[in-house]
């Protein structure tokens, strides 16, 4: 009787002590649940994100090419991603939502994330779905904006990662486009319906490659009013524009446009541009151009570099 008490008594001993250690175990795994989440400080404020995002819904279209680069592909994103020819092939299963998707649309989609530009006036609404990061384009430069990316989905490494290469990249072709291009003057030219855009190095079009990376010079008129300025781009009429055309000119009608530019191609202001008549002038996509994101600078690269070196 007594061996029988004692074999129960140890029995019992051992259960709660497995209890108690499988308790244990489920309150750890509770508390790392609980803190599944990061803080973010983004354009409004700070955010709680989860650690590592699942269902991302993209809906400032500018930021695509930076969650592939981090191996975080959305699984939605609005329309204009889908006419980047630089995505050609990166975007398949993403679903397309449109130019602007109405809440109970990216509601329907469960999203863990959504990041959607901080002036979007449904932004608000977006937060009750999910943890919704506000963009502000042109906060940061391609390179800060791939790390805030980086540090927003668990990717910090990856984003260190893409730069490293990027800036090999660039080591290895400038020595060349320096020495095709020299002393020559580069600039960006954006005709719309009611005159031009003029790009400088913060805006998109090839302008951070062709004026912080390379290093290549801007007309006199571009470097005061489109970079020095702090602006990006400047607003001119088509008669201005000598002033503002370099040696070599990178040009298509402005993505936002109606106009296909001939009111500025056909004209005999355009016509008597040295870059026109030394054959220097090179067409970019307007929409593959309106990014600045790892995969379309990857892209832009290889053409700017390949036009710049075959033509002197």
């Amino acid at each position: 009787m007594k061996k029988r008490t004692g074999f129960l008594l140890i029995s019992l001993t051992i259960l709660m002590l497995f209890t108690a250690a499988c308790g244990s175990t489920s309150n750890k795994k509770s508390t790392a649940k609980k803190n599944d989440t990061i803080t973010y400080q983004d354009a409004k404020g700070e955010v709680k994100l989860p650690q590592d995002p699942k269902r991302i819904v993209l809906l400032a279209d500018s930021y695509y090419g930076d969650l592939i680069t981090l191996g975080k592909t959305p699984i939605a994103a609005t329309a204009s991603i889908f006419k980047n020819p630089f995505y050609q092939g990166k975007t398949d299963g993403v679903k397309n939502l449109g130019k602007t998707p109405s809440v109970e649309k990216v509601a329907a989609l469960k999203p863990d994330l959504i990041i959607a530009w901080g002036e979007d006036e449904k932004f608000d609404q977006y937060k009750k779905i999910a943890s919704t990061v506000a963009i502000k384009y042109n906060q940061y430069s391609f390179k800060d904006q791939l790390k805030e990316f980086g540090k927003m989905t668990g990717t910090p490494k990856k984003a260190a990662d893409w730069i490293t290469k990027w800036n090999a990249k660039i080591a290895e072709v400038k020595p060349k486009v320096t020495k095709a291009v020299g002393n020559k003057t580069v600039s960006i030219v954006s005709p719309y319906d009611k005159g031009i855009f003029i790009f400088g190095n913060t805006f998109a079009r090839g302008g951070e490659i062709i004026y912080d990376e390379l290093k290549l010079k801007a007309p006199k008129a571009v470097q005061k009013e489109a970079i020095d300025s702090g602006v990006g781009y400047a607003n001119i009429s088509l008669e201005k524009l000598p002033e503002f055309a370099g040696d070599y000119i990178f040009t298509s009608p402005w993505s936002g446009s109606k106009s296909n530019g001939d009111q500025v191609y056909k004209s005999s202001i355009w016509t008597s541009l040295p870059a026109v008549q030394n054959k220097h002038v090179f067409e970019i996509d307007p929409v593959g151009y309106f990014f600045n994101d790892p995969v379309s600078l990857e892209g832009q690269l290889e053409f700017i570099v390949d036009r710049l070196t075959s033509t002197s």
